[in-house]
C-alpha cells in the first residue's frame, strides 16, 4: 500500500487565513458597498449617491478633508524632513532623548491632544488669558481648520522623520562626496542630490501623512467646532441611523470614503514609479559636528518642536493631578481624579480591557503578519498574493468605516458588537498592514541559504521557521509591532462605533469623561499616556536601535 501524503502545512495555513480574512475583512467591506446600492425594500439605488453630491451639507466635506490633509502633509513632511537631516547629517547632543522625544509626540490618542489645546489656547485657556490679562493680547480662535491642522502637525511629524531616518541612513556617503567634487554643496546638494536620491520614501511619507489626517476622527470631532470632515459625516449618519433609519447613507459616505483614499494612494504609486531606483549604499552617513550659529539653530529647532508638540500631553498630566468640581478649577493638587474615576468611573475595568484588547490584538497581529510574510516573501504562490492583497486592503480604509463595516455585519442573528473580540477583530484589521510590510521588509533581508542550511542539517521546515527565521526577524516585527500596539491602545474611532459599557477602554473612556468632568478624563488620559511610554521604552531596550525601522 503506498503511504498517504501528508497534507502542506503551509497550505492549509493559507487557506485557513483566507478563509479569516474573507470573513473579517472582504464580507464586511462587501456588505457595506451592497447597503450603499440598496434602497430600503431591498431594490438597487443611486439615491444615496446622488443626495450627498447634490447636497452641499455632505459633499462640502470633500473640500474639507482634503483642505484638511493637503496643509497637514505638506507642513508635516516639511517638518519631518527638516528635522530628520538635521538628527541624520549632524552630531546632536542628547540624540537618544531627541528619538524618545520626538516618538512621544506622535504616540498619543489624537482628540487627546486636541482637548489640551483647547485648554492651553482655547477662549478661557491658560495661555489666552495669560496674554491677555498680562499684555493685552488677543489669540484668534484655535477651533475649526486651523485647530485641526495644529493638532494633526504636532502628532504626524513624528512618522516623517521615521520614514526619512530610514531613508537617509541608506544614502551611499560617495554619493554626496562626488556631487561636492563637483561644486554641488550646502543647500544646493539638498535639493539636486540628496532629497531626489530619498524621493520615493518621502512620497511614501506624504501618503501616510494624507491618509492619516483626512480619516482623522478625533480631531475634528472635539476641535473642530462646525469644520466637518468625512469621518463626522459617517458618524452622524451611523449613529442617526442605527437609531432607526437605514444605513444606506453611512455605507454610501463610507464608499466614498474609501475611493477617495484609494484614489490618492494610487496616485502616490504613480508619482513613486518615476523614481525608481537601488541604493547599495557601501558607505553611510557618518553625522558631522556643526558649529556656530548652525550648530544652535539646529538645536534648538528639534529640540523645540518636541517641547512645543508635548507641551499639550504635559499639560493634560498636570490637570491629571488638579482639584476639580465637575469642570470647575478648585484650589489644591491630590489623586482624586483617579480615587473618582476607579471607584465610579470603571477605570480599573477600562484598564483591563485596554490591556486584554491589546496584548490579544497584537499577538494576532504578529503571528498574522509573520505568517503571511513567509508565504510572501519564500512561497510566492497565487493564494499568497490574494492573502497579502486582502491584508493590506484596510491600510486606505479610516478607521471608522472599519468599524461601520463590521457593526452592519454583525449586528443581527449573531451580535457582536460591544463584544471585545469584534474590538479585537477591527484593531486587528486595522494594524495588521504596518507590522506586515516590516516583517516583509525583514525577511526579504535574510539569505534563503541560511534557512537551506537549517533543512540540510535535519530540521523540518517548520523547525527552521520557528527556531531560525523569526528571530532574524525580529527587530522588524518590533519596529511594526510597537506601532501596532501604540496605535491600537490610543484607537478611538472604531472602538466607538463597538464598544458598550462592559468594554469600555482607556481611549473611549477618556473621551467619554473629558468633555465634561475635565480632571476625570485627564486621568484616563495619563494612564493611557503612561502605557506608550513604557512601552516605547520597552522596545527600545529589546532591540537596542536608535531609530524604528520601518
Amino acid at each position: 500500500m503506498t503511504q498517504a501524503r501528508k497534507p502542506d502545512l503551509w497550505l492549509v495555513l493559507s487557506l485557513a487565513l483566507l478563509a479569516v480574512l474573507v470573513l473579517f475583512t472582504v464580507y464586511p467591506m462587501t456588505r457595506l458597498l451592497i447597503l450603499a446600492f440598496q434602497a430600503e425594500d431591498g431594490s438597487f439605488t443611486l439615491e444615496y449617491f446622488r443626495k450627498f453630491f447634490s447636497t452641499p451639507y455632505y459633499y462640502s466635506t470633500v473640500g474639507n478633508s482634503f483642505r484638511v490633509a493637503l496643509t497637514t502633509s505638506v507642513i508635516t513632511t516639511a517638518i519631518g524632513i527638516l528635522f530628520s537631516y538635521f538628527y541624520s547629517f549632524f552630531r546632536l547632543k542628547g540624540r537618544r532623548a531627541l528619538f524618545i522625544g520626538c516618538l512621544l509626540c506622535g504616540l498619543s490618542a489624537p482628540f487627546i491632544g486636541a482637548y489640551a489645546w483647547i485648554f492651553l489656547f482655547g477662549r478661557g485657556g491658560v495661555v489666552t488669558q495669560f496674554l491677555k490679562q498680562t499684555f493685552g493680547i488677543t489669540l484668534g480662535s484655535i477651533y475649526g481648520f486651523k485647530g485641526i491642522v495644529l493638532v494633526q502637525v504636532s502628532r504626524m511629524y513624528p512618522l516623517v522623520v521615521l520614514y526619512m531616518n530610514g531613508a537617509f541612513r541608506n544614502i551611499d556617503a560617495s554619493l554626496l562626496e562626488a556631487s561636492e567634487n563637483m561644486g554641488i554643496s550646502g543647500f544646493r546638494r539638498v535639493m539636486k542630490v540628496t532629497l531626489p536620491l530619498v524621493m520615493p520614501t518621502l512620497l511614501a511619507a506624504f501618503l501616510i501623512s494624507f491618509l492619516r489626517s483626512i480619516s482623522d476622527f478625533g480631531t475634528p470631532l472635539v476641535i473642530g467646532r462646525g469644520y466637518d470632515t468625512f469621518p463626522l459625516r459617517i458618524y452622524e449618519q451611523y449613529t442617526s441611523e442605527n437609531a432607526g433609519g437605514s444605513s444606506g447613507m453611512s455605507s454610501a459616505i463610507s464608499v466614498i470614503s474609501v475611493l477617495v483614499t484609494l484614489a490618492i494612494m494610487l496616485l502616490q504609486k504613480l508619482l513613486t514609479s518615476r523614481f525608481k531606483f537601488h541604493i547599495n549604499a557601501t558607505r553611510h552617513i557618518v553625522p558631522r559636528q556643526a558649529h556656530g550659529f548652525k550648530n544652535f539653530f539646529m538645536h534648538f529647532f528639534c529640540y523645540g518642536i518636541i517641547v512645543f508638540a508635548l507641551m499639550p500631553q504635559a499639560y493634560i498630566i498636570y490637570l491629571s493631578f488638579c482639584n476639580f468640581k465637575n469642570s470647575t478649577r478648585q484650589p489644591g493638587y491630590g489623586f482624586g481624579n483617579y480615587v473618582y474615576a476607579w471607584t465610579r468611573k470603571q477605570l480599573d475595568l477600562a484598564v483591563r480591557n485596554t490591556l486584554v484588547l491589546g496584548v490579544c490584538t497584537i499577538l494576532f497581529v504578529v503571528v498574522l503578519a509573520v505568517i503571511i510574510s513567509y508565504l510572501v516573501v519564500r512561497r510566492k504562490t497565487v493564494l499568497a498574493n490574494i492573502l497579502d492583497g486582502i491584508a493590506m486592503a484596510p491600510y486606505v480604509i479610516p478607521g471608522l468605516v472599519v468599524g461601520v463595516a463590521l457593526a452592519l455585519s454583525f449586528n443581527g442573528r449573531i451580535s457582536l458588537t460591544g463584544t471585545l473580540f469584534i474590538m479585537m477583530v477591527a484593531l486587528t484589521i486595522r494594524n495588521l498592514p504596518n507590522t506586515l510590510r516590516s516583517s516583509i521588509a525583514a525577511l526579504q533581508q535574510i539569505p534563503l541559504y541560511t534557512e537551506e542550511a537549517s533543512r540540510n542539517l535535519g530540521a523540518s521546515k517548520m523547525k527552521t521557521f520557528i527556531r531560525i527565521t523569526i528571530p532574524m526577524m525580529k527587530n522588524g516585527i518590533l519596529s511594526g509591532a510597537i506601532l501596532s500596539w501604540t496605535s491600537i491602545i490610543t484607537e478611538v474611532a472604531s472602538s466607538l462605533i463597538l464598544y458598550n459599557n462592559s468594554t469600555i477602554t482607556l481611549t473611549v473612556g477618556t473621551y467619554k469623561t473629558m468633555s465634561s468632568l475635565y480632571g476625570v478624563g485627564s486621568a484616563y488620559a495619563t494612564v493611557e499616556t503612561l502605557f506608550v511610554i513604557l512601552s516605547l521604552f520597552l522596545y527600545v531596550s529589546l532591540s537596542k536601535e536608535e531609530d524604528i525601522k520601518l
